[in-house]
Order: C-alpha cells, then structure tokens, then sequence
C-alpha cells in the first residue's frame, strides 16, 4: 500500500528487501502545493492600484479643483470624569467641549447596562451645526471616531457608541443614523 519496493544488490549473504512508504512524501507534497496556492492569493491581494486617486486632474491644462476635507467628530474617553469632543477638518480644529461622564445603568440584572444621556444630547446638538450631511438625498454619513484608553470597559464603550448612533437624520424618508463610528484604542 502506497509503498515501493527497493532491492539492494550485491553480494551478502542475505537479500536487503526495504519498503520505502509514499504516504508522507504524498502529504508534503500536498501541504507544499496548499501553501503556495494561499500565499499566491495574499500575494495578488496585497497589491496597491497606484492610479487609483491621483491627486490633481488627469490633464494639466485643466484647472484644479480644490477639495474641502469634511469636519470629523472625535469623542476621547481617556479621562475618568468627562469626555471631550473635538469637530475637525484634517489638522483645523473648528470646535471642542467637554461632557461630563455620568452613566445612568438602565436594565436589571444580567441585562443591565449603562448609557451616557448627557453625551448623546451635546453630540445631537453639535450635529446640528457642525454636520456635514444632512440633506435627505445625501447617502454618505459624517464619520465619528471613539479615542479610548486600554482601561475603558467595553460596556462603556458600546454605550457611547449608542449614544452617537442615536443623532438621527432622514434619508429618503427613513430614519437613518447620522454617523459612521470607527474606534480606535490606545
């Protein structure tokens, strides 16, 4: 079975009759052709389109458009007491204020959880002056970023992301959150 047959020759009193098995050689083989066919996948997917957003128009004798970068809310939670949120477009701050961090535990027993009212207000409020997509056939969202520190806990984290999502706007006639929330941990 999956074996071959070696024969020595030669003079000795007795014939070496040995069996070489195939069974592992078969196995490596198949792992070797495996890995290969992952890593030339990775390897496909790993490629960067350089043309994709060249920045200026394709043609010089066109006049550049300039491109207004959209206002961002960052929420900190790295402080014990109050959050800080801070609107701004790349590197201009245009606004920033302070919340103070009181929970409110809503729930009993094991469903028990808290949320930040006080936070989801301010940020409702900020939405309405600062937000940058607010028309009803707008299909894009403003972005909102969480910066927290390691010792946060994550019920605490997913209530202040409810209390972003809870800033609603319409879209084509549907209630629709007005933000995109990305994290970011420290």
């Amino acid at each position: 079975m999956a074996g071959v047959s070696v024969q020595a020759k030669g003079g000795g009193r007795r014939a070496t009759d040995s069996e070489v098995n195939m069974v592992p050689m078969i196995d490596l083989l198949i792992s070797c052709i495996c890995f290969l066919m992952v890593t030339a996948v990775w390897s496909q997917m790993a490629r960067i389109n350089a043309n994709a957003q060249v920045p200026g128009p394709p043609q010089p004798q066109e006049e550049n458009t300039k491109v207004e970068v959209e206002k961002m809310l960052t929420v900190e939670m790295k402080q014990d007491d109050k959050f800080v949120l801070i609107w701004k477009s790349g590197a201009t701050v245009h606004n920033t204020s302070e919340v103070s961090r009181k929970g409110v535990e809503v729930g009993e027993g094991s469903s028990r959880s808290v949320r930040f009212p006080d936070l989801a207000v301010e940020i409702e409020k900020q939405w309405k002056e600062y937000g940058y997509h607010k028309n009803d056939d707008d299909t894009k969202q403003d972005q909102a970023i969480i910066f927290v520190d390691n010792r946060v806990s994550f019920s605490d984290v997913v209530a202040v992301i409810d209390a972003i999502y809870q800033t609603k706007r319409t879209f084509k006639g549907a209630q629709l959150s007005s933000f995109n929330v990305t994290f970011s941990a420290r």
